[in-house]
């Protein structure tokens, strides 16, 4: 699951954090998974996510909802006890710093 989380990170923070901080970047991201998260445990469909999130207007910059679609069938092939009792978000943040960071 890291491997494949920080394949998946390093995808979606290559186009998207040019104007912020790498802080603010993988800020960003987290707050994009912890949307997708909160998506499926509502069980939206995979395919109406980035619909339904569009539609709570998240406070993030526009292009950072790009990585929605990146990130978003990797938080629905995880089991749903992971999805309920895990922060993905959080994982998602510090190996995203730890990339950037090196």
């Amino acid at each position: 699951m890291k491997l494949r989380l920080a394949l998946i990170a390093s995808l979606a923070a290559t186009p998207l954090m040019a104007a912020d901080s790498p802080e603010q970047s993988c800020g960003y991201q987290a707050e994009i998974v912890a949307a997708v998260q909160q998506a499926r445990k509502d069980r939206v469909k995979e395919r109406d996510v980035p619909e339904a999130i569009a539609a709570t207007d998240p406070e993030w910059p526009e292009n950072y909802s790009a990585a929605i679609p990146l990130v978003t069938p990797w938080v629905y092939e995880q089991k749903m006890k992971i999805i309920r009792n895990e922060d993905l978000s959080e994982a998602w943040k510090e190996l995203c710093l730890a990339q950037i960071k090196g």
